[in-house]
């Protein structure tokens, strides 16, 4: 009977520590993950409000397009429209190149391939794309752009519910950055994309505190120079 007890005893303790560590786990994300919008939540614009802003005075050393999926050799609605957003701030002379950072780790999927093609099609210089294959990940991506290309200074581009992360990103590696949202013009936002980001958010907040490298590094590449010797 005693032994039951203590069994019951040490049973409860045990669940009671796992709710209390689950409720510690959850209320450090949410906090982590407030704090990465709240810090960031003024930098967002959208295409109208960025072009008739003091912020758009053309000393941007780029601008980061980040990828997303690439369907049978051409963009992904949503990536189209990270494409089309970012050529446009070209075209308006928001910034002289771009980086486009997306996943290259395999030999049959290019992500940033495609981005270029893309770019190339609508009349953007090929000395003007820089190609980031190893952007992996929002956080490897912003941390390639200082470490290795450099930029200081770089308008992002993505859909919003992405921008606030993408921008504490950089501005923990010392980019000046604002947010550019790409919109969404002919598909919906998955609503699970949402409950994703508070996570994402949480981890990259974590990622940046302590400084996580990414998967690959290499030589430095001077951004104010000719994107094609970024190619692959």
């Amino acid at each position: 009977m005693i032994k039951r007890i203590k069994s019951r005893t040490r049973f409860k303790s045990f669940l009671i520590f796992c709710f209390r560590l689950a409720a510690v786990l959850i209320l450090t994300g949410l906090i982590s993950s407030l704090f990465v919008f709240f810090s960031t939540c003024g930098r967002v614009y959208s295409r109208k409000d960025f072009s008739g802003s003091a912020i758009k005075d053309g000393s941007y050393d780029a601008i980061i397009v980040l990828g997303c999926a690439a369907w049978n050799g051409g963009p992904s609605p949503m990536l189209a429209d990270r494409l089309d957003t970012a050529v446009e701030l070209y075209r308006s002379g928001a910034a002289p190149k771009i980086l486009m950072s997306g996943d290259h780790g395999q030999d049959d999927y290019n992500e940033v391939g495609v981005m270029r093609d893309y770019a190339l099609e609508m009349g953007v210089p090929s000395e003007d794309i820089f190609l980031d294959h190893a952007g992996f990940s929002t956080y490897e991506t912003m941390y390639r752009a200082s470490k290795i290309f450099g930029i200081r200074k770089a308008l992002v581009v993505t859909q919003k519910y992405h921008l606030y992360r993408s921008l504490y990103n950089a501005s923990s590696y010392g980019i000046e950055c604002y947010g550019i949202d790409a919109g969404a013009s002919n598909y919906i936002i998955n609503p699970k994309y949402y409950p994703r980001e508070v996570l994402a958010m949480s981890k990259d907040f974590f990622q940046c505190i302590f400084g996580i490298k990414p998967t690959y590094m290499g030589d430095k590449i001077d951004i104010s120079g000719n994107g094609e010797v970024t190619l692959d």
